[in-house]
């Protein structure tokens, strides 16, 4: 059984608390586009004024107060609290490690692609980053095409969209990353 998941593209649990997955050249290719797009709607962040000269400085650094314009980098960087100075103190505080984390994650499963075989072993740490990452691009994917909470874009599902909508390969890329985090989720819960 666990041969067959690995086979249809879905993660299977490793001993050790890891998890595997065997993906084919073309899903490989969709997600290293997808994760490299990511990285670029995240960006490098802001430097911290004075990070260059005083590392003690960079690692006390506030980030943005406000919330960014974006809609996908607002999903990616909620406000925690209610529109409120609390909100912006916050975001002021986690925001940059926020954004660092993202990227680790995004340049984690990256780099487990660029190494992997024709079945990539995950650690528990990885498998994690894995799931970080997945999130991250269905967040923003979700955002890009107005996915509302019950899991339905503007018109309707995948189905209801024509063949020829610009918006088709994204809606298919949105639930094939569903599906691949929801395997791991399995494996990592199970």
């Amino acid at each position: 059984m666990a041969r067959r998941r690995a086979r249809l593209g879905l993660f299977e649990p490793v001993r050790g608390g890891g998890a595997a997955i065997a993906l084919d050249e073309v899903e490989i290719s969709i997600l290293r586009s997808l994760l490299v797009q990511l990285l670029e709607l995240i960006g490098p962040g802001d430097p911290p004024p004075g990070a260059d000269d005083d590392p003690l400085a960079a690692l006390f650094a506030e980030g943005p107060g406000k919330p960014p314009d974006d809609p996908a980098l607002a999903r990616l960087f909620p406000d925690a609290y209610a529109e409120t100075e609390d909100a912006s103190e916050f975001r002021r505080f986690t925001e940059n490690d926020l954004r660092a984390r993202k990227r680790e994650d995004a340049l984690a499963v990256i780099g487990g692609l660029d190494l992997g075989g024709p079945v990539l072993k995950l650690s528990a740490d990885q498998a994690r980053q894995w799931l970080g990452a997945l999130n991250d691009l269905r967040l923003t994917l979700g955002s890009r095409l107005e996915v509302t909470d019950d899991g339905e874009g503007p018109g309707g599902g995948l189905d209801a969209l024509p063949d020829d909508d610009e918006r088709k390969p994204l809606m298919m890329a949105y639930l094939w990353l569903g599906g691949l985090q929801e395997s791991l989720v399995e494996v990592l819960t199970g």
